[in-house]
């Protein structure tokens, strides 16, 4: 990382708010919680924010986690992919589908996804993410593709969802932080 790992000692916060963190992880502090420790406003609202988007949004999981995860391939935060591929899995995901992401995100996956391991909804989703991710813009064809596919709370849902992990991602790379190993 490129800034020392949070320590109570170097930078004492709230138990609650420390406590609350652990919980949402299991137990234990991840190395994106000993970058965002550093300030309480953001570990709070983070902590907060991303419990809802990753477990209280009714939409596809494993369509939110297929988003996410073309936000870790298309800027290289490797410490997303290292994290979200496993729930992608959990969420009734397959390998063949993370392959064939790989391939179609090789390619300019904002021109449309044509893989064979892939449903069309899930290459929608890809493409949505892919056009979002690079180009923050989403074509109108495109867009009414999603109002085709999707109600608006869905909509609502997967684009927050691939934002947030768009801003995720940008932290990992500025900040550098590492898998933990």
């Amino acid at each position: 990382m490129r800034i020392p790992a949070w320590t109570p000692e170097l930078k004492p916060q709230p138990q609650e708010l420390v406590e609350a963190i652990k919980a949402r992880r299991g137990g234990d502090f991840i190395n994106l919680d000993l970058t965002l420790l550093w300030s309480e406003p953001v570990a709070k609202g983070w902590n907060t924010f991303l419990k809802e988007v990753r477990t209280g949004l009714g939409t596809s999981r494993k369509l939110r986690e297929i988003g996410i995860c073309t936000v870790a391939l298309l800027t290289g935060a490797h410490y997303e992919y290292k994290h979200h591929a496993p729930d992608f899995l959990k969420a009734g995901g397959t390998q063949e589908e993370l392959d064939a992401l790989d391939r179609v995100v090789a390619k300019d996956a904002r021109k449309g996804v044509s893989d064979p391991s892939l449903d069309a909804t899930m290459s929608l989703v890809i493409q949505y993410a892919a056009q979002l991710t690079q180009d923050v813009k989403i074509e109108d064809s495109l867009f009414e593709q999603m109002k085709a596919t999707f109600d608006t709370t869905e909509i609502v849902e997967l684009t927050t969802a691939i934002a947030t992990y768009n801003m995720v991602a940008r932290v990992l790379m500025a900040l550098e932080v590492n898998p933990e190993t």
